[in-house]
């Protein structure tokens, strides 16, 4: 699934991510580290990938959207 970057904080390697129809969806360090990142500016478009769904919906990676 893609998105796009909303907020990152470098100290706790956390944010959020929208979601094509708008939806926020929060990310933790886990994920973060997962994708193997090192910096995520907002704006930039990732691809993720979840688990659950609705209220229950979580991230377990983030990495950067590629062509």
């Amino acid at each position: 699934m893609q998105a796009t970057a909303y907020t990152y904080d470098p100290d706790t390697r956390s944010g959020q991510v929208l979601l094509d129809d708008g939806t926020p969806v929060p990310f933790d360090a886990a994920a973060f580290d997962a994708g193997g990142l090192r910096l995520l500016r907002p704006g930039q478009r990732v691809r993720i990938e979840t688990e659950g769904a609705g209220d229950s919906l979580r991230i377990t990676l983030v990495t950067l959207q590629t062509l």
